[in-house]
């Protein structure tokens, strides 16, 4: 299966996916805040109209404005209605869920009770535009790059004397092999996460291990100094549910756990690119 994809916002994700796709023979298109080789600036509106009209896979992975509003909705979004294209997908966040206390959150809990009221207004924004829209919810993201090997061999990891405190994450590769997935698979809202929640601690004392360093000290979360945006992923704690995902998208991911994901990562491009 090919076709024509356009990417709203070629970041960190987005890109993962676009390199797939070509490698497979597909035709992809993506937007950027202004013009450059290969890529759509955002408001050159004939252009993106015309890649709309062309394309049979739509997807954004662009975030709200912090004020509210999603820039995509707000500029394409009728064309996207309108558009010709088969499929449509939204790269979303499980901080919609906001804090469970740690409990297990799947598909069916509402959203916007958390501090990401402004990601919760654009996710379902994104469910009313069209029937066939899949809802990618995606939790700590890490992959090439960015990882807990990064941040350690950076000193810049930290861990958190919060040992009650859960995260949960995903390798950007099953973020791509989940998106792929549903490709033949109804619309519906998909949690892409890995099967094992844990604490951020117990990540950054397997990455240390693996670069045969010390792990940082254990502080508290006054003492680590992080900046506002890092501090607040603390002020949550939930487990993210993967079995829909797998039920109905076919879909498992190739790193179960931090540990599979870190080894790979560690092992396939070493520290000094990692």
């Amino acid at each position: 299966m090919t076709g024509k994809m356009l990417i709203f916002g070629m970041g960190y994700t987005a890109s993962r996916l676009a390199q797939r796709l070509r490698g497979e023979g597909w035709q992809v298109a993506g937007t950027s805040r202004m013009a450059s080789v290969g890529a759509i600036a955002f408001d050159d509106d004939a252009a993106v109209l015309e890649a709309l009209s062309e394309a049979t896979h739509i997807l954004s992975s662009v975030p709200p404005l912090r004020e509210g509003g999603d820039p995509v909705l707000d500029h394409y979004g009728a064309a996207i209605a309108a558009a010709p294209a088969k499929w449509v997908g939204y790269l979303s966040s499980t901080g919609v869920y906001g804090d469970t206390q740690g409990a297990w959150v799947d598909e069916s809990a509402s959203v916007g009770s958390g501090r990401r009221s402004a990601r919760a207004a654009a996710d379902l924004d994104w469910q009313r535009l069209r029937s066939d829209v899949r809802i990618f919810r995606l939790p700590g993201i890490y992959g090439p790059g960015r990882s807990a090997l990064a941040r350690v061999r950076e000193g810049k990891a930290h861990r958190i004397d919060l040992p009650d405190q859960i995260f949960s994450r995903v390798h950007v590769d099953d973020i791509v092999s989940g998106v792929v997935a549903s490709f033949a698979r109804p619309p519906g809202v998909y949690n892409l996460a890995d099967d094992y929640p844990c604490s951020q601690n117990v990540v950054i004392e397997f990455a240390s291990l693996l670069l045969g360093t010390a792990p940082p000290l254990m502080q508290t979360l006054e003492q680590a100094q992080l900046s506002p945006m890092a501090a607040a992923f603390y002020a949550e704690n939930r487990r993210i549910s993967n079995q829909k995902a797998k039920r109905v998208l076919g879909w498992k991911p190739q790193y179960p756990d931090y540990k599979q994901g870190l080894t790979a990562l560690f092992h396939s491009f070493g520290q000094k690119v990692d």
